[in-house]
């Protein structure tokens, strides 16, 4: 496999194959995503990083869901932003995966937190819908005093689609690492190395069917780290381990795992 760069977070595993497995929203392909079932799962199909999306609760708490409204992964209706914290713990998180998972509920950032310390890293991506202008009391600084009340700062890679929250991030702390969600529009033609020299970024995230050979090329040559996403095919898994990546984001975090295992042993 090829030797990847520097990690731009911690883990707590040794590593040695080079590359990190990186559960998508938990272990998302068998456990409703974004959930504490799922995060644990991961943690015990041996990910050494979980993404996970957080965004604020009316009441201004750091809350975990992908979606901007509550229909598709909650049995409440709405914008999550319109409840506050006791609304949504109300709420079940499980039902639409499979019954089994009912008692599931949203978790908060602090809550996963928790959880994570001492165990496993994290990807925290901040929705957009969550960024304002201001880079004080916003989701950003709540989110970075909940990551340093748990002593995670080395072991939490931060990312956004909106690139406010990666330039408030590095305002609030200049040793935060942070990657760059890779976003078409916001990127205004500049290539991989001029995105993250110009936001300060510590890695690169973006999607395989973006992970070009040049883009490869261009990270190994600057020592980005990339991390893509979603993979779930094998072949694919494959393809992208080849051309450099430093880690997957996958809905199936023992699938990688156990290809990366056996890629190691033939190396």
């Amino acid at each position: 496999m090829s030797e990847s760069p520097k990690l731009p977070v911690k883990l707590y595993t040794d590593n040695n194959d080079g590359l990190v497995v990186i559960g998508h929203r938990g272990a998302s392909g068998y456990y409703p995503e974004n959930t504490m079932a799922a995060f644990q799962a991961a943690y015990e199909m041996g990910a050494e990083m979980i993404e996970l999306d957080v965004t604020l609760s009316k009441d201004g708490i750091p809350v975990v869901i992908h979606d901007l409204n509550l229909d598709r992964t909650t049995d409440g209706t709405g914008k999550v932003s319109h409840q506050n914290l006791k609304e949504l713990r109300k709420l079940d998180a499980g039902s639409w995966f499979d019954v089994k998972f009912s008692s599931e509920q949203i978790p908060t950032l602090e809550e996963v937190l928790q959880f994570a310390a001492g165990k496993i890293s994290l990807n925290i991506e901040i929705k957009p819908e969550a960024v304002t202008d201001s880079v004080h009391n916003g989701i950003e600084e709540k989110a970075l005093e909940l990551v340093n009340k748990y002593e995670m700062k080395h072991h939490v890679l931060f990312s956004s689609f909106d690139y406010r929250a990666i330039e408030h991030l590095k305002v609030l702390d200049v040793n935060i690492s942070v990657a760059l969600l890779y976003e078409k529009q916001q990127s205004k033609g500049k290539t991989l190395t001029q995105l993250v020299s110009h936001y300060t970024a510590d890695a690169f995230n973006c999607s395989y069917r973006q992970y070009s050979k040049k883009w490869a090329e261009q990270a190994k040559k600057a020592n980005i780290p990339v991390f893509i996403y979603t993979v779930n095919k094998e072949r694919r898994m494959k393809k992208i381990i080849k051309r450099g990546a430093s880690g997957i984001f996958t809905d199936k975090p023992d699938v990688l795992n156990r290809l990366v295992e056996n890629m190691w042993k033939t190396n």
